[in-house]
């Protein structure tokens, strides 16, 4: 196909000042002058996508920009289309239902209409064409996934108040077009656009797909919802412009329509070109370049490789097209820091790439999908030399058994020992196994300790190391006395310092608190959360198990536990709460870091004495020890319970559970903060790797 600079020759489309425009903010497009890049070794990995069940991410239009010039291709192939100019902004969205509000000469009064309609929570977008040789701007809310959700964006303008200009009244927009015919040249399509917009028509250039790569430059007309609309608009176009026939597109017929967009920016005009995908299954490819393509709704990341842009159940499917080793770089570093040992970086590349090529196509158009659903991807601003320096020095190899690549999950933390498959899925798995990762205390790293302390007011809760002092003395029961080193130190709920949750209580210099325990401060590997209430947890598990839940919590405890003691049943006033597997109640109890933990009341506890012997303590009653025996001397809220372990902890009086666990993530395969402290002690990544999976061999491949 023939293709043509977008030059002063074709001045139909936008008329001479606009183009001049355009042309003095540099956003003009230019002829591809390259190919796409070899996609070999490629994986396919979905930023934006409608899967159904198995990934739902969506957004109604994106921008595109880069530091180099990109091009825009068929899907299939073939010659490149166009050519985006370096620095350029481009945006993308679907050929979909949209409701017209108004047409007017000034773009601030289409902008401040935009900004009303936004703050409604409407979906405004600011278009500007050509009317007898002037600029004109076009004001639309959507796109919209049908029809009806169309009309009823139509309701919501109406409602808006918006200033109408005379003579115009808001309607719905929609994806039935008539085709002016096929053309040589851009600039031949460019010229018939003119006639038909100084016409009063709406009409566009758009790139219609063929087979085998190639593509078509044809002028489309009108944007009817019906087929009654669409013959309006057909009669109209006859009546003013008699000699050029007119055909209805056919549905579905994938095309990429070229529209130019002033509304980047409402605060002032902003423009660039504008792509609509039209059509089912439609698909185009922007190639990217070394400096990689910046994605703006996609938290201004910078990726490598190419974009494919295509419609997919209806919504806009960005799927990023990129070698696999590059897609190691970003991968690697949103995983782990580039900061841990060689070895430790080798391990993570090994196992990214493993469980990378063991995914086949298992989101159908992708994959593998950029969030921890498969493994964290975040472009290019997640590389480092130390990373690109550990992945390019294991390239190409990966974990196999069988004859297979190895599904080589990992996670963050596994809180001293990795789980059995039985606790993560409800099924087995010969290459995952329980091991001790005692290396895994690596992730508490020069996290502060906390002490667990007790008021003389009768308050309980957690001060930072740095910040209090022991006095040297001890209770009579045996327990250690601390002070405070600074004035007003804060008593926590939990060992975290949390600014959303209020103090429990102050310590001051001279004023002394009972220590009961000391802990690591809350993180990957280990963790204190609550108290939650029954109303807390009733809200957290409605809708994730099976069953009827009770009204009321009154208990709560793990009454069975896996081979690596994480909880695989859990009961709620003695009855089991179904969950379709043990990992979901970590989302079943309001996020919790993993499943490896112990559910202690607030307001109750069963102490295990030294004798072996067993004491309840209840929430009334006046302030009392237990001892490490099981003899209470007087209990009730305040009360200091002392278990045959030494640890000690408070009964609050207040009702509610409390969970503290260990780890974090599912725990199954390689715990990534256990590989770095297996580094750190000199083991190799192959050592590290057939520690955390059974029966594997590394292969190059």
């Amino acid at each position: 196909m023939k293709l043509a600079k977008w030059t002063t020759t074709g001045i139909g489309l936008l008329g001479r000042g606009a183009l001049a425009a355009l042309l003095a903010a540099g956003s003009l497009l230019l002829p591809a002058d390259h190919a796409r890049a070899d996609s070999g070794g490629s994986i396919r990995v979905a930023l934006y996508a409608d899967i159904g069940s198995k990934y739902k991410s969506t957004v109604p239009l994106i921008t595109l920009q880069s530091e180099q010039s990109l091009s825009l291709l068929p899907a299939a192939g073939g010659s490149p289309l166009l050519s985006v100019p370096a620095q350029n902004k481009v945006r993308v969205s679907l050929d979909g239902f949209r409701v017209k509000v108004l047409e007017t000469p000034s773009w601030q009064s289409a902008a401040d209409a935009a900004k009303k309609l936004q703050s409604a929570s409407n979906k405004p977008q600011i278009f500007m064409t050509a009317r007898g040789g002037g600029k004109v701007y076009q004001l639309y809310t959507g796109g919209y996934a049908s029809e009806s959700a169309a009309n009823n964006g139509l309701s919501a303008v109406l409602k808006a108040g918006l200033p109408i200009p005379e003579g115009q009244t808001p309607a719905v927009a929609g994806t039935k077009h008539l085709s002016a015919g096929a053309y040589s040249t851009l600039e031949e399509a460019q010229a018939v656009v003119g006639s038909l917009t100084t016409a009063g028509l709406d009409a566009w250039p758009v790139f219609v797909s063929g087979e085998g790569g190639s593509a078509r430059t044809e002028v489309w007309v009108g944007e009817a919802s019906s087929d009654s609309e669409l013959a309006a608009v057909s009669a109209s176009a006859a009546a003013l412009l008699p000699q050029l026939p007119l055909t209805p597109v056919a549905p579905g017929t994938p095309g990429l329509i070229i529209r130019m967009d002033a509304g980047l920016d409402f605060s002032s005009e902003v423009q660039a070109f504008h792509y609509l995908l039209s059509g089912n299954d439609t698909k185009f490819i922007v190639s990217g370049n070394e400096k990689g393509i910046l994605l703006t709704e996609r938290s201004k990341r910078i990726y490598r490789g190419d974009m494919e842009l295509g419609n997919l159940n209806g919504s806009l499917s960005v799927i990023n097209v990129v070698p696999l080793e590059q897609y190691l770089y970003a991968v690697v570093g949103g995983e782990v820091s580039s900061s841990w040992p060689e070895e430790a970086l080798k391990a993570q590349a090994v196992a990214a790439r493993s469980y990378a090529l063991s995914q086949g196509t298992r989101f159908e158009v992708a994959n593998v999908v950029d969030t921890t659903l498969s493994q964290v991807y975040n472009g290019i601003g997640a590389e480092a030399p130390a990373i690109i320096k550990a992945v390019d020095a294991t390239a190409g190899e990966v974990l196999k058994s069988g004859g297979k690549v190895v599904e080589a999950v990992f996670s963050s933390n596994s809180g001293g020992v990795t789980a059995d498959p039985s606790e993560v899925w409800n099924s087995g798995g010969s290459n995952y196994g329980s091991v001790v990762s005692a290396e895994d205390v690596a992730g508490a790293g020069s996290s502060k300790k906390w002490y667990y302390v007790l008021l003389d007011s009768g308050v309980s809760g957690y001060a930072r190391e740095d910040n209090i002092k022991l006095t040297g003395s001890k209770t009579a029961a045996g327990l250690p006395l601390a002070t405070a080193t600074t004035k007003d130190v804060n008593i926590r709920p939990l060992p975290v310092a949390d600014s959303s949750a209020a103090p429990s209580g102050k310590l001051n210099p001279g004023q002394n608190a009972v220590v009961l325990n000391q802990v690591y401060e809350s993180g990957n590997y280990s963790w204190i959360k609550g108290p939650y209430s029954s109303a807390e947890l009733l809200k957290s598990l409605a809708g994730k198990t099976s069953g009827t839940l009770p009204s009321s919590i009154t208990s709560l405890e793990v009454t069975r536990r896996g081979p690596s003691g994480r909880a695989v049943e859990v009961k709620a006033n003695g009855q089991i709460l179904q969950v379709k597997y043990p990992d979901l109640f970590r989302a079943s109890f309001g996020g919790l870091p993993s499943t490896l933990f112990d559910i202690v009341p607030a307001g109750s506890y069963t102490v295990l004495g030294a004798d072996g012997s067993t004491a309840a303590i209840g929430s009334s009653g006046s302030a009392g020890v237990l001892s490490a025996s099981g003899q209470v001397t007087s209990g009730g809220s305040g009360t200091v319970v002392m278990g045959a372990d030494q640890t000690s902890r408070v009964v609050t009086g207040s009702p509610g559970f409390y969970f503290i666990g260990w780890g974090y993530g599912h725990g199954l395969g390689m715990s990534q903060w256990g590989v770095k402290g297996m580094a750190d002690k000199g083991y190799d990544y192959k050592q590290i790797l057939q520690h955390y999976f059974n029966n594997v061999t590394i292969i190059k491949e």
